[in-house]
């Protein structure tokens, strides 16, 4: 998963970074590389606000002309489309840990991003749904 981001000069130096489909990604960096370093992780960070609230969160649109695209990490994205598929079906994590056989406390954990999880396993809890969690490289 890839977000476009625009990069805005600061007027004090660095950029401003801005996500049109996250509005809740807000940061600065002092370079260009720092500026990426902090757009990475304001991703990531925002993407807790969505778990937390339990809110889907959006897909990333096309990139428009002068923006630039920034990736999630690859667990964080799996966990992403666990939480989304989630909530489309309106399945709680009682209901999927009983699916996958297993407790609710380690349906949390997998949809917790602090939380270390094997990408098999959220695989086993997508195909739990009727999905099917497909990493395409380009």
């Amino acid at each position: 998963m890839k977000y476009p981001a625009t990069f805005t000069p600061a007027e004090e130096g660095g950029f401003v970074i801005t996500f049109r489909d996250i509005p809740e990604a807000i940061t600065q960096g002092d370079d260009e590389a720092e500026a990426v370093f902090m757009a990475r992780d304001v991703l990531r960070e925002a993407m807790g606000v969505y778990f937390d609230e339990k809110r889907a969160v959006p897909a990333p649109s096309k990139p428009q002309k002068g923006e630039r695209l920034i990736d999630l990490p690859l667990s964080v994205a799996a966990k992403v489309h666990l939480l989304n598929a989630m909530l489309a079906q309106d399945v709680a994590p009682s209901e999927l840990a009983r699916r996958l056989g297993t407790t609710r406390q380690e349906v949390n954990r997998l949809t917790d991003l602090e939380h270390a999880t094997k990408i098999d396993r959220i695989a086993e809890a997508m195909s739990a749904m009727g999905r099917e969690l497909d990493l395409v490289a380009h």
